[in-house]
């Protein structure tokens, strides 16, 4: 079987905003404590995160993360995570139905992120609370000093601002599970107000607005046509969440999900310019992709936990164990993401440890990489630079969402300051190896740098606590003729072909 992905110097998508490549931490599970953060860690630092998951974090190279929810946000008092830990109250968080001691806070997240070299993207209670919670914490978090806020964020140990840039309005507004779930009509006009005055209190940050929780809510699109139609001129980007799972444990239509990924996007960047339009605005929109991710595998698990044992503090739940089949499909999402880099500048894994996430921890003991790690890694520490317009010529078949699945999911990405073409691509066919020609029109190779791949593994493999044989190996079979790159993918397969170019 064969395949030819044709790519040209000239003809390009956009560069990558490495924002793609954020995560997600929430308090929420093992994600907060035990996870980053956990004192009697025999690794912990003097603040009491772990070394050992903080050089795993360094590793996959992760340089912007959500914090703190998703939906914790919305019954979050941000002032309960400051001050001396000492006086700080502990709280029922309905939204998990666990215990929250607020040990971790803003300080505390803000130097844990510093030293992983990740920027925050903080998120405000637009559930429970308003506008005046929200302009309070930029002032507390991002104004010099000289004011209530900003003063008493000096009194509790940081002279200098936190200088976060980033805001999400919200998390999830129009999903009834949400604490203060609201209409389009009311979120637009709170998300409208709390926008106008966080940027009146630092007009050098950006904004993120809630769009639809998932694109099956009966409301999708409509909510974000409203949405946007108060908050287009107050904004910088349009959220998305999805998550996909295998539920039905049909491998070839699993694999497929990331063209519903495809299609999603393009739907609501179809939206915004409609808006973009109707208003005669000169703003582009783009999107912040701030939830995605494989869930699925500890549903049955987490209700059991949730119903049986509520209010525990750091319960283990959301914690999927990946096997290959996710690693795959979470490769074809990241090439998903570089192919609409032009409009998604922000994504955001979630999460980042233990709760759905690619680091997992044992209390007291090992931190190791998931499955899904690797693509990932991959992706955050290669896939930078510009992208390139993929033409991809290969082999289809069908599943029950879609007509036509290629076989083979590509994107080409030019980073010039490594001087290399970076190639992800993933081998969609279970049975056949695919010949896949890569032409790189107008380019000046001289060679392989590097090549990895991932496969080999039946697709139910995962890596654990006690076994850990989901990684890639380095091939040296990738050739070069002229300027055209070959490679033979092997079935089931994320690989990574990283050429030199002149």
């Amino acid at each position: 079987m064969k395949a030819k992905m044709t790519v040209n110097k000239s003809f390009t998508v956009d560069k990558v905003d490495p924002r793609i490549y954020g995560s997600f931490v929430e308090h929420l599970g093992r994600c907060v404590y035990e996870g980053i953060y956990e004192p009697d860690h025999k690794t912990a630092n003097a603040l009491g995160f772990r070394e050992d998951v903080m050089s795993l974090v360094k590793e996959l190279n992760t340089p912007f993360i959500r914090y703190p929810g998703g939906n914790f946000v919305s019954g979050y008092n941000w002032e309960d995570g400051i001050g001396p830990r000492e006086s700080r109250p502990q709280r029922l968080d309905l939204a998990w139905r666990t215990m929250e001691t607020n040990e971790v806070g803003i300080h505390e997240f803000a130097d844990w992120a510093k030293e992983v070299n990740a920027e925050i993207n903080m998120a405000v209670n637009l559930g429970t609370r308003g506008i005046e919670e929200a302009r309070n914490i930029v002032e507390y978090c991002n104004h010099p000093g000289g004011t209530y806020w900003s003063d008493l964020r000096r009194k509790n140990g940081a002279e200098d601002p936190f200088a976060i840039k980033t805001w999400c309005l919200g998390n999830e507004m129009d999903g009834p599970w949400q604490m203060g779930a609201k209409t389009a009509e009311e979120y637009g006009r709170i998300a409208a107000e709390a926008a106008k005055m966080m940027k009146w209190t630092d007009e050098s940050i950006e904004m993120v607005a809630c769009g639809s929780s998932n694109s099956e809510m009966p409301t999708f699109a409509s909510w974000e046509a409203t949405v946007l139609e108060h908050t287009y001129e107050h904004v910088d980007y349009l959220s998305l969440h999805v998550y996909y799972g295998n539920r039905t444990d049909d491998l070839m239509s699993y694999l497929a999900k990331s063209l519903n990924m495809d299609n999603f996007i393009k739907g609501v960047v179809a939206i915004c310019d409609y808006i973009k339009a109707k208003k005669r605005s000169k703003k582009k929109l783009h999107l912040s992709f701030d939830e995605w991710n494989v869930w699925y595998h500890s549903n049955a698990a987490d209700a059991k936990i949730r119903e049986e044992e509520p209010w525990k503090w750091a319960p283990p739940i959301l914690e999927d164990v990946y096997n290959f089949e996710d690693a795959l499909l979470v490769g074809c999402c990241l090439i998903t993401l570089l192919k609409n880099c032009d409009r998604v500048k922000i994504a955001c894994l979630a999460q980042l440890v233990n709760v759905i996430a690619p680091i997992m921890t044992e209390k007291g003991g090992d931190a190791w990489r998931q499955t899904t790690f690797y693509p990932f890694m991959h992706a955050a520490n290669h896939g930078l630079g510009t992208v390139l317009t993929p033409i991809v010529d290969a082999p289809t078949y069908s599943c029950e969402e879609f007509a036509e699945v290629p076989y083979i999911e590509s994107v080409a990405v030019h980073n010039e300051e490594a001087n290399e073409v970076v190639i992800f691509a993933v081998n969609r066919n279970p049975e056949v190896a695919i010949d896949f020609d890569i032409d790189l029109q107008d380019f000046d190779v001289t060679g392989i740098a590097a090549y990895s791949e991932l496969s080999g593994h039946d697709v139910k493999t995962a890596n654990t606590v006690a076994s850990r044989t989901v990684v890639p190996s380095n091939k040296d079979t990738a050739k070069v003729s002229g300027n055209t790159v070959n490679a033979e993918l092997a079935p089931l397969s994320w690989n990574m072909i990283r050429v030199s170019v002149k």
